[in-house]
């Protein structure tokens, strides 16, 4: 079998049936880290004697006859802020690196382990998850697959571990866009649940009324597994939904013509590269989708997250900025700073608006099931890049990184962003959103595009063999 390339079903499938062992499974994967990590900078902590142990536990419930869980074997990652019993959490931080070690695993972090999948240690990050690019002061820049000279998107830029073949299975965070900006400029499937549907206990919050988690993955099999494992209420998690769970992998080979489908037009049509335009149609194109329609006032949405996110985060951590302000990153530092500084009225305003929106999507959703967008109005800038020009207008590039996602997380709607591969390009992504709740919808819409071949996920090999790996 070959480990670089492999599926999360597929590992646990082999696993499950002696054709390979847990073991051998993890085995080889610290060997792709231990060899290629250097290169992709997506590893921060590595927990390789826990993983060979709890990969032995699993051939051993294997050996005596027991199921091991759907997830058998398969390795896995985190983004550094889910605890991991044993380990300090760092957040992305250097401030964090005194904290105490965590003393149980975040709870999708057990649920993981739980269906048998094998955690091979966390994953680089922006500091406490304020960023798009994952260039971090401390702990270096982590490197895009397609082009090495790239970022990989943020803030869970850690997860381009899934795109390098080092992992088929990550969790990640999503405030703003921090799990499908990195998917989508890496080239592999994001998810972002309905706000509340997984618990977040055990991880580090940013702001604590957008944030959701999430998987990244190299197939929709293998999302809508990770998916339907993390479901169910959490008491850890107070905003842990009591919503019913919805197996969402027995579905996704039923027929997708019973589902609306729209183009999201206006806001999302405007100030981005025709290539990530021309992403979306080429979906619509697939799915023969010819309607489109438009979300009202995005970009005062997108305005209202940016106060809003700003000012949860800030309160977090505004004993740390006046104590050690030296400590932060600088450009988190930054951002904190003038999170400060944003008025009361500012923050209330930008909930009341919060509530109208929300409103007026849900009469949106009253015609269409699901819609079509871009993920990034761009494809993956360079490291250290701060402007662009784009339609004759010099624009920042990290904040326009999340133009597309910000809008749709500020209520919290489900949405995956599923991979495009361009020839001789760099990948693109296009968010599918639904209603919340609505997650089948999307996943059934996805595992169509995949089986035409339109969205796909491969390992890149291009970086590798450029160093001779």
């Amino acid at each position: 079998m070959n480990f670089d390339s492999a599926d999360a079903i597929t590992i646990s499938t082999a696993v499950r049936e002696g054709k390979t062992s847990a073991v051998e499974v993890t085995k080889a994967a610290l060997a792709r880290i231990a060899t290629r990590n250097h290169l992709f900078n997506c590893f921060t902590t590595i927990t390789a004697e826990t993983a060979l142990t709890d990969a032995a536990l699993i051939d051993n419930e294997i050996a005596q006859g027991n199921y091991p869980g759907v997830l058998a074997g398969v390795p896995f990652a985190v983004k550094n802020l889910f605890d991991i019993a044993g380990f300090t959490t760092l957040a992305g931080s250097k401030i964090n690196a005194v904290n105490p070690e965590a003393t149980q695993d975040a709870t999708a972090v057990a649920k993981l382990k739980q269906a048998g999948a094998v955690l091979l240690g966390a994953l680089n990050m922006d500091e406490y998850a304020y960023g798009f690019v994952t260039e971090n002061s401390h702990y270096g820049a982590t490197h895009n697959p397609h082009d090495l000279q790239r970022v990989a998107g943020g803030s869970s830029g850690g997860s381009a571990a899934v795109a390098a073949g080092l992992v088929p299975l990550t969790l990640g965070s999503d405030t703003n866009g921090s799990i499908r900006v990195p998917a989508a400029l890496c080239g592999v499937f994001g998810f972002k649940p309905t706000y509340g549907r997984l618990s977040r206990a055990g991880v580090a919050l940013f702001s604590s009324s957008f944030d959701h988690i999430g998987p990244f993955a190299r197939s929709v099999q293998d999302i809508a597994t990770v998916f339907d494992v993390l479901q169910g209420e959490d008491d850890r998690d107070p905003i842990c939904t009591k919503h019913p769970p919805e197996l969402c992998l027995p579905q996704l080979k039923q027929d997708i013509s019973d589902i609306r489908i729209a183009i999201a037009a206006d806001y999302f049509t405007k100030g981005a590269e025709p290539a990530a335009l021309a992403a979306v149609q080429k979906v619509a194109d697939a799915i023969e989708v010819t309607e489109y329609v438009i979300i009202p006032e995005a970009h005062r949405a997108r305005a209202a997250a940016f106060v809003i996110t700003a000012s949860e985060g800030t309160n977090l951590h505004l004993d740390k900025l006046r104590l050690c302000p030296e400590d932060f990153d600088p450009a988190t530092r930054d951002r904190f700073l003038a999170g400060a500084l944003i008025p009361s009225s500012w923050y209330l305003q930008a909930q009341r608006f919060r509530r109208w929106y929300r409103d007026r999507l849900r009469e949106v959703f009253q015609n269409v099931d699901v819609i079509l967008a871009p993920t990034t109005p761009i494809s993956a800038p360079l490291i250290g890049q701060k402007t662009m020009i784009l339609d004759g207008e010099e624009i920042l590039v990290h904040p326009y990184l999340g133009l597309f996602t910000q809008p749709l997380s500020f209520i919290g709607l489900p949405v995956l962003s599923v991979p495009i591969q361009c020839q001789n390009a760099l990948p693109l992504g296009v968010q599918l959103i639904a209603a919340p709740y609505n997650e089948a919808l999307i996943l059934r819409v996805a595992a169509a595009l995949e089986a035409k071949g339109i969205v796909s996920a491969p390992v890149i090999l291009n970086a590798l063999n450029s160093e001779g790996v």
